[in-house]
Order: C-alpha cells, then sequence, then structure tokens
C-alpha cells in the first residue's frame, strides 16, 4: 500500500479537491411527441412511461 513520504499541504490538498466539483445531470427530450418532458438520456420516461417509442412502464 503506498503511503505518503510528507505530509500535503492544505493549499494542495484543496487546490486537489476543487476539481471534485459536481456537473449538472445531462437531460435529453421525451421522443413522445405529446410528452416532450426533461428526461435521463438512455432511462425510460417518468412521466408518460416510454421508452424508444414504445411503453416500458406505467405513467407516475
Amino acid at each position: 500500500m503506498a503511503v505518503p513520504k510528507r505530509k500535503m499541504s492544505r493549499a494542495n490538498t484543496r487546490h486537489r479537491r476543487s476539481q471534485w466539483k459536481a456537473s449538472a445531470p445531462t437531460l435529453v427530450q421525451c421522443e413522445n411527441r405529446s410528452c416532450r418532458e426533461q428526461k435521463m438520456p438512455h432511462m425510460a420516461c417518468p412521466s408518460c412511461g416510454q421508452y424508444g417509442g414504445r411503453q416500458v412502464t406505467q405513467p407516475a
């Protein structure tokens, strides 16, 4: 197991952790023409329940 030889300074630690920011999720429009809600890509639409033009789940 790798062990650091020296203590990392607070500035270096914070500089490294500054890259850990969260990014906004990518959203796409539902393919259903009557729905057009924003949804996650490659997921069934939570409002109409369709994926790829087929009904796969019951709408919530």
